[in-house]
C-alpha cells in the first residue's frame, strides 16, 4: 500500500507539473490527488484497458464554441491561457451549473469512447466485408465479363514498350481504331479475280502472295506446309454425259449438261441407269416417305435438291437406301424471291464434294506428307454409287417426264410445268469420268508468339482456294485474315503482346472438304490437342446481310453473347449484334447458335482433335441460301448486289466481332470457356432418352449409368469454378494449371473406344458412328419401329440396324457411359480429388 500510495503521489506531481494551466488549480481550485481520483474512476469504468486517451480538439471551430461557454458569466480569460482538449477537471464545490453540466456531458463522453470506437471498427468490418461479398458475387453473376477480363483487370504491355498498363477498354479501342485503317473491299475483290483452284498454278502463285504478305507484317514466325493428297478431277478427253435409255436399258439420246466442269468430286466413277424418282432433298426422313407412298427408291436414280444436307449426306441416304446414282440440281424455291436481288441463272449447275468426312479421302487417319509411307486404304466415306450436279433446265426437264403420284405441298418447287410427281419415270445413264491426281497443297502460317503461354495456340484460319470464283467463299474469309493479320501486327508495334500465341492460316484444299486444315490436324495430332485452344473459321463468313449464326462448340456459347453486346450491327443503326438478334426473341441462342457442320473446317478440330471451334455466318432473311456458292457466278459484284452495297460493312463487323474474341482468347488470364454448358447438352439427350425408358424398363435396361456420369460431371464442373472462385488470378502457376483442365474439355468428349482411323470423329456429342449419344438414341427409337426404320449412315454414320439389339446397346451405353464419365473425372483434377461413387 506504501509503495502504491508513493508511486500514486509521485504520478500525480509529475502529471500536475506537465498539465498545461487552464488544468491546474486557480483560486482555490481542486487538488491534483482528487483530479488523479476522478481518472482512476474512469478508468475502473472503462470495459478496456486501464488507459486515458487525450485526444486535441482539431477544430478552430470547437474551441471557439467552449469559449462561448466559459464567456456567458465571467469575463474571457486571456488566449494564452486556453487549451482546447476534451478531458476537463472537475469544478470546485460552488461552480455554477453550467460548468457541472459540462463536466457531467464530458464524464459520459468519455464513458462512451471505448463503445463508440468499437462500433465504428464493427461497421468498418461490416461495411468491408458487405463490398467485398458484393463485388465477388458481382463477378460470379457476370460470368467472365469481371472474372476474366473487366476495367480493373490489368493487360501488361511487352517488356520493351514504353505504354503504360493495358486495360480491356485500351485494348479494344487500339483493336478498331487499326482494324479501321484497311480496306476489306479491296482485298476481296482482288482475290475473287484471281483463279485459285486447288492444285493449279495460279493456286501456287496465290500462296506465294499470301506468304510473302505475312512476312511484311513481321510475324514472329512465318511458315508453310506442303501435303500431297488425292483429288478427283473431270477427265476434259471424256467428260461426264447422262442419257435416256430405251426398255433394254441402252443409252439412246443424250442430255447436254449446260455446265460441263461441274461435277462432284470423289463420286464414284462408271455408269448407272434406272429409272428416275423425286426425292425432296434426299434426307433419310424423305427416302422414307417414298417407300411409304410406293414409291420404291432401290434400283433409282434419285433427283434431289439443294440445300438442308450437304452433297455427301444425300448420297449417302441414296447409298443406304440402295439407290444407283443421284442427280442434284438449285430449285428456286430455295432462295431469295426479292426481286431486287439477283438470281442464279437457270443453267448454272452447282459444285460440291461427295465424300463424307473430310480430308484426303484416300489417306483415312494419317497425313498426306508422303503417301507411301502407308497402306493403299480409303476412306468409308467415300460413295459407292455416281453423282452429278445437274441445272435447274435439266431438272425442269426431268421433272416434266415423271409421273406417279403428286407430291406433298411442301416438297413442291418452282420450277415451271406442272406439279412435281414422285415418279417413276423413264430410264436414265449416268455416266460419271472423274479421274484422280495425286495434287501438292499449301497451308501458309503466321504467328505471334504469346508472352506468359507462348505453347497455347489459338488458331484462326480461312480457305484460300475456289472452284470458280469464290468470293463469298473464300475471298471473304481471306481478306478478313489478312486484315486481322495487319490489325495484330499493329497493335503489337504499339506495345500488345497477347500471352498465348495467335496462330493465323490460310488453308488450301477446301472445297474438296477442308482437306488442307484435316490434314494439317492429321500430322500434328499428339501436339495440338495439347496446346491448341480454340480455332476460329473465317469460311462461309458473308453469305447475306440479314442474320446472324455461330456455329460453335457450347463452349464458346457464353464468350459470344458477350463479343455480340460490343460490336455494331451492320444494318441496324443503333444497335449491337446482340439486340439484333434478341429483338424478336427471348432465347438468343435459339436464334443463333448452331451445331458445326460437316463441311465446315471448324467441324474437324472439334469432332476429330477436340478442340473447341466456331464458324461465324451472316446469311439472307428465313434461312434463304446464297444461291451463288460454289458456282461460277460466285463473284464479287454478285455479292456486292445481293447485300446491296452492305458488303464493307458485313465484312467489317465479322472482322471486329472475330478480332474481340481473340483478343478475349489470347489474352485473358483465365481461358472463357464455359465448361459448365455440356452438362445441358447431355441433359438435352437425356430428355430425348426419357421417351423410351418405359421400353426399356420392360427389358429390364435403364439409362441410370447416364444419370450418374452426368451428375459427376456437373459436380466436377462446379467444384471447378468454386476453386477458381476463390483463388488469386495474379498467381500464374495457378492459372496455368487452371487453364489447362478448361481447354481440354473439349478433347475428354472424344471417345477413347474406337479407332481414329476407322472412327475419326470420335466426338460423343458432334461425331458419327456408333459411339456417339445420337447413335444410341437412334438405336432406342427402334424399339418402337418395329424394324421398319433402318439406321443409316446419313443420321449417325452407323451400319444400318433393322432392329433393337438388347447387347448391342448395352455395349453402346457402356462406352458412351465411361466415355462421359472419363470427362467428369478429368475435370476434377487430380486422381485425388475425385469424389464419385459410379
Amino acid at each position: 500500500m506504501g509503495m502504491g500510495r508513493g508511486l500514486g503521489t509521485g504520478v500525480s506531481q509529475q502529471f500536475r507539473t506537465s498539465l498545461p494551466t487552464c488544468l491546474q488549480d486557480s483560486g482555490g481550485g481542486t487538488s491534483m490527488e482528487q483530479l488523479w481520483g476522478l481518472l482512476q474512476g474512469a478508468k475502473r469504468l472503462s470495459p478496456g484497458p486501464s488507459q486515458t486517451t487525450y485526444k486535441h480538439v482539431e477544430s478552430t471551430q470547437q474551441g471557439r464554441l467552449q469559449e462561448e461557454e466559459e464567456d456567458r458569466e465571467e469575463v474571457a480569460e486571456p488566449s494564452a491561457h486556453f487549451c482546447p482538449m476534451e478531458l476537463r477537471g472537475p469544478e470546485p464545490l460552488g461552480s455554477r451549473p453550467g460548468r457541472q453540466n459540462l463536466g457531467l456531458w464530458a464524464a459520459a463522453g468519455r464513458r462512451a469512447t471505448p463503445y463508440l470506437v468499437l462500433m465504428a471498427l464493427l461497421i468498418f468490418t461490416g461495411a468491408f466485408l458487405l463490398g467485398y461479398v458484393a463485388f465477388r458475387g458481382s463477378c460470379q453473376a457476370c460470368g467472365d465479363d469481371v472474372l476474366v477480363v473487366s476495367e480493373d483487370a490489368n493487360y501488361e504491355t511487352s517488356p520493351d514498350s514504353h505504354q503504360g498498363t493495358l486495360y480491356w477498354s485500351d485494348l479494344q479501342a487500339m483493336f478498331l481504331r487499326h482494324l479501321g485503317e484497311g480496306s476489306l473491299e479491296d482485298i476481296i475483290r482482288q482475290t475473287s479475280l484471281r483463279k485459285r483452284v486447288a492444285g493449279s498454278a495460279g493456286m501456287a502463285v496465290l500462296a506465294q502472295d499470301i506468304r510473302a504478305a505475312l512476312l511484311r507484317r513481321k510475324l514472329d514466325h512465318v511458315w508453310t506446309d506442303t501435303h500431297y493428297v488425292g483429288m478427283q478431277f473431270p477427265d476434259r478427253a471424256h467428260p461426264n454425259t447422262l442419257h435416256w435409255v430405251d426398255a433394254a436399258g441402252e443409252p439412246r439420246e443424250q442430255l447436254t449438261l449446260e455446265d460441263p466442269d461441274v461435277y462432284c468430286p470423289y463420286s464414284a466413277t462408271g455408269n448407272a441407269t434406272g429409272e428416275l424418282v423425286y426425292a425432296h432433298y434426299g434426307r433419310p426422313e424423305d427416302l422414307q416417305h417414298l417407300r411409304a407412298r410406293g414409291v420404291e427408291p432401290t434400283g433409282r436414280l434419285l433427283l434431289v435438291r439443294l440445300g438442308l444436307i450437304s452433297f455427301a449426306q444425300k448420297v449417302a441416304s441414296a447409298q443406304d437406301f440402295g439407290a444407283r446414282g443421284v442427280l442434284i440440281y438449285p430449285d428456286p424455291a430455295d432462295f431469295s424471291q426479292d426481286s431486287h436481288k439477283p438470281r442464279l441463272s437457270s443453267h448454272r449447275a452447282v459444285y460440291g464434294h461427295v465424300h463424307l468426312g473430310t480430308g484426303d479421302p484416300y489417306t483415312p487417319g494419317f497425313p498426306s506428307f508422303n503417301q507411301t509411307q502407308f497402306p493403299p486404304v480409303q476412306s468409308s466415306g467415300l460413295p459407292s454409287i455416281p453423282a452429278q450436279p445437274v441445272s435447274a433446265d435439266i431438272a425442269s426437264l426431268l421433272l416434266r417426264k415423271l409421273k406417279g403420284p403428286v407430291t406433298p405441298q411442301e416438297w413442291q418447287g418452282r420450277l415451271p410445268g406442272s406439279p412435281y410427281r414422285l415418279g417413276p419415270g423413264p430410264g436414265l445413264q449416268l455416266g460419271v469420268n472423274n479421274h484422280r491426281v495425286s495434287t501438292p497443297i499449301n497451308n501458309i502460317f503466321g504467328c505471334i508468339e504469346g508472352r506468359s503461354e507462348p505453347d497455347h495456340y489459338v488458331v484462326i484460319g480461312a480457305q484460300r482456294d475456289a472452284w470458280g470464283p469464290g468470293a463469298a467463299k473464300s475471298a471473304v474469309g481471306t481478306a478478313i485474315l489478312l486484315e486481322l493479320v495487319r490489325t495484330f501486327s499493329s497493335m503489337v508495334s504499339n506495345g500488345f503482346r497477347p500471352r498465348r500465341s495467335l496462330l493465323f492460316i490460310s488453308w488450301d484444299g477446301g472445297d474438296f472438304g477442308s482437306v488442307g486444315s484435316t490434314e494439317w490436324l492429321e500430322g500434328y495430332l499428339s501436339l495440338l490437342h495439347l496446346k491448341a485452344v480454340v480455332y476460329v473459321s473465317l469460311d462461309n463468313a458473308v453469305l447475306g446481310d440479314d442474320k446472324f449464326h455461330a456455329k460453335t462448340s457450347p463452349l464458346l456459347i457464353s464468350l459470344i453473347e458477350n463479343i455480340l453486346k460490343q460490336v455494331d450491327s451492320p444494318n441496324h443503326s443503333g444497335q449491337t449484334l446482340y439486340e439484333q438478334v434478341a429483338f424478336n426473341n427471348h432465347s438468343w441462342d435459339a436464334e443463333v447458335i448452331q451445331p458445326l457442320p460437316m463441311d465446315s473446317s471448324a467441324y474437324s478440330f472439334t469432332a476429330f482433335a477436340g478442340v473447341p471451334a466456331v464458324e461465324f455466318s451472316f446469311v439472307e432473311q428465313d434461312g434463304q441460301a446464297y444461291p451463288f456458292l460454289h458456282t461460277k457466278e460466285d463473284t464479287y459484284d454478285n455479292l456486292h448486289k445481293m447485300l446491296q452495297g452492305r458488303l464493307p460493312a458485313v465484312a467489317q463487323a465479322v472482322a471486329q466481332l472475330t478480332g474481340q474474341l481473340l483478343i478475349r482468347l489470347s489474352h485473358d488470364h483465365l481461358l472463357p470457356l464455359d465448361f459448365g454448358r455440356y452438362g445441358d447438352v447431355v441433359l438435352r439427350h437425356i430428355s430425348s432418352l426419357n421417351e423410351f425408358s418405359g421400353d426399356l424398363k420392360a427389358r429390364g435396361l435403364t439409362l441410370q449409368w447416364v444419370y450418374s456420369a452426368r451428375g459427376d460431371y456437373i459436380r466436377a464442373a462446379e467444384k471447378l469454378r468454386k476453386e477458381i472462385y476463390n483463388s488469386e488470378e495474379s498467381d500464374e502457376r495457378l492459372m496455368r494449371m487452371y487453364n489447362v483442365r478448361i481447354m481440354r474439355v473439349e478433347f475428354y468428349f472424344l471417345s477413347q473406344y474406337v479407332s481414329p482411323t476407322n472412327s475419326p470423329f470420335r466426338h460423343i456429342f458432334l461425331g458419327r458412328g456408333d459411339h456417339t449419344l445420337g447413335a444410341l438414341l437412334d438405336h432406342v427409337r427402334l424399339l418402337r419401329s418395329n424394324g421398319s426404320k433402318a439406321l443409316g449412315p446419313a443420321s449417325s454414320g452407323v451400319a444400318p440396324i433393322l432392329a433393337f439389339q438388347e447387347s448391342h446397346f448395352r455395349r453402346q451405353l457402356a462406352l458412351l457411359t465411361w466415355t462421359l464419365q472419363g470427362a467428369a473425372n478429368a475435370l476434377s483434377g487430380d486422381v485425388w480429388n475425385i469424389d464419385n461413387n459410379f
